[in-house]
C-alpha cells in the first residue's frame, strides 16, 4: 500500500504543481479500481491478524502468548482495522468522483 499511496501523493503534488487538476477519466478510473483492490487485500489482512489473535489467545485454553505479545497483536488488528477503513473511504470518495468526470467530459 505504500507505493501506492506514495504514487498518488506525486501525482496530486504534480497536478498541484502544474496547477491544472487532472480531469483525465481513464486516470480516475485506474485510480479507482486500485484503490477497490487494496481496499479489500486491506481487509483480508485485517481479517487474517484478528483470526491469528484469536487462535493464539484462546486455542485450548491455554495461551501461545504472553501479556505483551499479544497486546502487540491486538494492536496489530486495530491498525489494519483502521487502515481498511481509510482506504475503504478513499476508494468511496474516488468512486463518487468518477461519475462527475463523465458528466464533465460529455
Amino acid at each position: 500500500m505504500i507505493p501506492w499511496s506514495l504514487t498518488l501523493a506525486l501525482v496530486d503534488a504534480f497536478s498541484v504543481f502544474v496547477k491544472r487538476p487532472y480531469r483525465q477519466v481513464q486516470l480516475v478510473l485506474v485510480i479507482v479500481i486500485g484503490d477497490w483492490i487494496l481496499s479489500f487485500l486491506s481487509l483480508a489482512a485485517a481479517c487474517s491478524t484478528a483470526s491469528v489473535l484469536d487462535f493464539m489467545a484462546t486455542e485450548a485454553g491455554s495461551s501461545f502468548c504472553d501479556g505483551e505479545m499479544c497486546s502487540r497483536y491486538q494492536l496489530s488488528a486495530a491498525m489494519a482495522c483502521l487502515s481498511w477503513c481509510l482506504t475503504l473511504a478513499s476508494a468511496l470518495f474516488n468512486l463518487w468522483l468518477l461519475p462527475s468526470l463523465y458528466s464533465v467530459t460529455r
